[in-house]
């Protein structure tokens, strides 16, 4: 899917390696009625900002909500076409509309068949082995973490 996916830059004919890093309500840090979801393109930060509204939108139309994992899927199917279309390429944030939004959420349901089919994220690794990621939550005591 769109947390970890190349796209061709339509004028240098160059790869650009995109993975999804973050989620992040844009109220608090950039005092925007927005949500940012944060990709590393090549190395670099590249944030792609999904006005608020939008949630309310997709709840107010079809009664259902844009969970967190859609949300980043939506904003990398919106990358990728930014990429591949050569859309002001090298901007460090995108801003999309309500409707821009609700256009890749429904995209993203249709490729996947159902939310349940979504990717989980963060992304980890292909390669990397569960014992290697383990960690200790609250009320899991037989963790490597406890061992630490």
């Amino acid at each position: 899917m769109y947390e970890d996916f190349v796209a061709v830059d339509r004028w240098t004919a160059e790869p650009q390696h995109c993975v999804w890093k973050g989620t992040l309500v844009a109220i608090a840090t950039r005092h925007a009625d927005a949500t940012d979801i944060r990709f590393a393109v090549n190395g670099k930060p590249l944030w792609i900002a999904m006005p608020n509204l939008a949630w309310v939108e997709q709840k107010r139309r079809n009664g259902k909500v844009i969970t967190d994992y859609l949300a980043a899927q939506a904003a990398g199917r919106y990358l990728k076409q930014a990429i591949e279309s050569g859309y002001d390429n090298g901007r460090e944030l995108y801003t999309m509309s309500t409707d821009e939004v609700l256009t890749h959420v429904a995209a993203v349901v249709v490729e996947v068949g159902h939310t349940a089919n979504l990717p989980s994220l963060p992304v980890i690794g292909r390669d990397a082995h569960p014992a290697e990621l383990d960690f200790q939550l609250p009320g899991e005591p037989h963790t490597v973490a406890s061992e630490i």
